[in-house]
């Protein structure tokens, strides 16, 4: 009998260390939990592993110093360690640098447990990024992002995304503007372009406008050199040239202060970047991609909004239908997300009965996706056992109605605007979170810092 792969897994943090090796060991694989480079080395000494999975960051060192030590002292056959790199926030030049030392792939945490398992599967095989999108069929990454749904919408989503994914090709694509309302998965949607596109083997960088401090934006996008401001202990790459040949996505573009706007519409024009302290530009080469939710017209006009940044990124736009547009496919994201949350937990999968999908088919979602998530992720962790019904969902509020005459509509059953609909889906996750802010900021899909924002745009500080 063949032995199982081993793999070694580097992580001080003991929570997450804990639930990386269960997973890993009940898809069959054994694992060495390491919680320093010493010990790390030590136990390659003992057993070459078949794979290596790295955070960057550690107590004597981190992932880097480890693969620049197995090229360097290891023998020539481990040398050949095919390895998984995990990058937190402002870490994406090491994990590019991680790439070129040999890492096979890198994934940005919070972990998906998920995607790191199908990664270390496609590792174990001989596949990187690389050869992943290279030998996936046209048109898709065979262990990429995926779009869910067969409504008309979806359809006519899927096909557009095939022509503007080919366009990603060229020196200078055209900038793509992806529009919908909060929680229909922009995200999600940008990085379907990027894996579908020619530059899927490289770089995907995630910038969250609304989420980066406002104070150090200008540094994270465009970088500094050493010493350019106080803190500034070492020069940083920005995230816009970190990208590389990938994809740069700018997602909530409409938080990006005012001020900042005229040097990303210099960056994307020229191509190139200033750093803060710096007297050269450095050339840049991603494709940009911009999300948001608000309407950048009405913000242009307000004067909220510069008007040559909006043309310059309102190249192609591609608008993201809400779920309650899409029939059908709530049910089928519903089979998924269910799925899903019973694998990321280790518990059995519930079945969904036909008054729990009536119930669904019913409600107008007005947090869309993310909202459908996050009430079934509490459905399966709290409320059913082996069969999920309607009363386990709490819909109790905002129902999809038919159609009206104009000016019939009846304004208590669905808030009157999109804002109101946002403003009520936080009040009611910081109700069944006790006013967790963290816990309700990982349920809705956002960071604290976004979250916050919309704290303090809805007044809900208090």
């Amino acid at each position: 009998m063949s032995q199982a792969p081993h793999i070694l897994l580097l992580e001080d943090e003991g929570g997450l260390a804990r639930a990386i090796d269960r997973r890993l060991r009940r898809d069959g694989y054994t694992v060495a939990v390491c919680e320093t480079l010493a010990n790390a080395r030590l136990a390659v000494g003992r057993r070459r592993p078949d794979l290596a999975v790295l955070d960057l960051r550690l107590p004597d060192g981190g992932g880097l110093d480890f693969l620049e030590w197995l090229r360097a002292e290891a023998s020539p056959t481990e040398t050949d360690l095919p390895a998984i790199v995990m990058t937190a926030f402002g870490e994406l030049d090491d994990a590019i640098q991680a790439m070129r030392l040999g890492a096979v792939d890198f994934l940005k945490k919070p972990l998906d447990l998920d995607a790191l398992c199908r990664i270390a599967s496609d590792a174990l095989r001989g596949d990187s990024r690389a050869t992943r999108e290279a030998s996936a069929p046209s048109g898709a990454a065979a262990s990429g992002p995926q779009l869910i749904g067969a409504s008309p919408a979806m359809a006519r989503l899927r096909t557009q995304l095939d022509r503007i994914a080919a366009l990603g090709s060229g020196e200078a694509p055209p900038n793509v503007l992806i529009t919908g309302e909060t929680g229909t998965g922009k995200d999600l949607l940008a990085r379907c372009l990027h894996a579908m596109s020619p530059r899927a083997a490289a770089a995907f960088v995630q910038v969250d406008c609304a989420a980066l401090p406002r104070d150090l934006i200008e540094a994270e996008l465009f970088g500094h050199e050493k010493g350019a401001f106080t803190n500034a202990h070492r020069a940083r790459r920005g995230l816009l040239a970190a990208a590389g040949r990938g994809s740069a996505f700018l997602n909530e573009i409409g938080e990006l202060p005012l001020a900042l706007q005229a040097k990303l519409l210099t960056a994307l024009e020229s191509r190139t970047v200033r750093e803060i302290g710096s007297d050269s530009e450095r050339p840049i080469d991603a494709w940009f991609i911009a999300a948001t939710n608000r309407d950048l017209a009405a913000m242009m006009s307000a004067g909220d909004f510069r008007q040559d940044l909006y043309y310059r990124l309102n190249v192609i736009t591609v608008e993201l239908p809400p779920l309650r547009e899409r029939g059908e496919d709530v049910i089928a994201l519903a089979e998924h997300f269910v799925a899903s949350i019973a694998a990321h937990y280790d518990r059995p999968a519930p079945g969904i009965s036909e008054g729990a999908a009536e119930a669904m088919r019913a409600y107008a979602w007005p947090g869309n996706v993310r909202e459908l998530r996050h009430v079934l992720e509490r459905a399966v962790l709290v409320d059913a056992d082996d069969r999920l019904d309607a009363q386990h969902l709490r819909l109790t509020t905002v129902t999809r109605q038919p159609a009206t005459p104009p000016g019939a509509e009846d304004a208590t059953t669905v808030p009157a605007t999109l804002a109101d609909s946002e403003r009520d889906l936080i009040v009611r996750t910081l109700e069944t979170t006790g006013d967790n802010i963290s816990e309700a900021a990982r349920r809705l899909g956002l960071s604290r810092g976004a979250l916050r924002y919309r704290l303090d745009k809805y007044d809900l500080e208090k």
